[in-house]
């Protein structure tokens, strides 16, 4: 079902394995996560998105603005998908 939750993140840097769990217990599972990063695109740690490809979620990373056109586009293709939003 379509959900807002509340992400505890306040900058790329906050973002690891812990706090991707959120994604990792939605049910049905998803199978695509976009995260937006803000203003711009910021490189994740290789470990945390290989960590979330071994759960079976692939993640894209993009500045929030095409997050959420990329995010609108897959919702469109009705696929299994999550966003986690950074404001810019």
């Amino acid at each position: 079902p379509r959900s807002i939750l509340q992400w505890n993140v306040g900058s790329h840097r906050d973002i690891s394995h812990e706090s991707l769990s959120l994604f990792r217990l939605l049910e049905p599972q998803i199978e695509i996560l976009v995260l937006g990063t803000g203003d711009r695109v910021e490189r994740l740690h290789p470990t945390t998105l290989k960590q979330m490809r071994n759960c079976g979620i692939a993640v894209e990373v993009q500045d929030t603005a095409n997050a959420c056109a990329t995010f609108n586009f897959l919702m469109n293709e009705r696929r299994m998908v999550a966003a986690g939003l950074i404001p810019p």
